[in-house]
């Protein structure tokens, strides 16, 4: 717990320059493209269309039927979580390699290490509210209307964001003692597309398996997609309505977050030894 307590505190004393090292990582990171930052939107646009085209041209699917009861076309429905989904994958996957990939820059600057993985995942909340607002016009633009429910958005960014940097505590430790780490994680992130209701609905397991479909919602990722769609198509309030998966769900997070934070402050003083 005061290891927890610990990583809080840092975040907070240090969130000015966490914010202004996470538009420094946008800003480096694209450098040397003649698009710059324009790169980190136009990446999961063209992802976006390439499924556009193959799941309704090349194979097009049926409408899904949400938890109102009301059906909406496969595509917006993808769009929905689509772009919460390359967020979760990105600010993962950088944050791995956060502290490793840094290692010489730590052994000249004086500030607490967990701010790294924060502001790099703090430099991709950046691009997916830019994607978020691209998605929210494309949806009201095809008719799925804004509404009052939006306003669940700013709880879901908020635990997805908490989620992501509880994980890369973790694995940002681990990666940096084992670098194979990194490499497992990316392949376990790519199952996870498939298993966390991204690509196709998980009720269709749950005709014939419902043990299955019972352990498949116990995913943190899969709560925070379902309530990105009940938000964007205006279904209900997930977090109240679904009341059992957010207890679950920050169960998830905090057990998390508490091992991620003993793990990280117990071995980042021995980071150094690993440059």
């Amino acid at each position: 717990m005061k290891s927890a307590i610990k990583v809080i505190k840092e975040q907070i004393d240090h969130f000015y320059l966490l914010r202004r090292l996470s538009v420094y990582e946008l800003k480096s990171k694209n450098k040397n493209n003649y698009l710059g930052i324009l790169w980190e939107i136009l990446n999961p646009a063209i992802q976006i269309v390439i499924y556009w085209f193959v799941f309704t041209t090349l194979r097009s699917r049926e409408p899904v039927v949400l938890a109102d009861g009301q059906e909406v076309d496969f595509f917006p429905w993808l769009v929905a979580a689509f772009f919460l989904w390359i967020f979760f994958y990105q600010g993962t996957i950088q944050g791995s390699k956060s502290i490793y990939a840094r290692l010489k820059m730590l052994s000249k600057m004086n500030f607490p290490m967990s701010i790294i993985p924060g502001y790099v995942i703090f430099s991709q909340f950046y691009v997916h509210l830019v994607m978020l607002g691209i998605s929210i016009i494309l949806l009201n633009f095809i008719g799925h209307f804004a509404s009052i429910y939006y306003l669940q958005l700013i709880y879901y960014i908020f635990a997805a964001g908490a989620l992501i940097f509880a994980l890369s505590l973790i694995t940002s430790t681990l990666s940096t003692i084992v670098r194979d780490v990194h490499m497992l994680l990316n392949s376990i992130l790519r199952m996870f597309l498939y298993v966390s209701g991204v690509l196709w609905p998980l009720s269709i397991v749950g005709n014939e398996f419902p043990e299955i479909l019972t352990i498949l919602k116990l995913n943190p990722l899969y709560y925070l997609i379902e309530g990105y769609r009940a938000a964007l198509f205006g279904t209900e309030w997930h977090f109240i309505a679904q009341w059992e998966y957010t207890l679950v769900f920050w169960g998830i997070v905090i057990v998390l977050f508490l091992f991620g934070s003993m793990l990280h402050v117990k071995f980042r003083r021995h980071f150094i030894d690993y440059l």
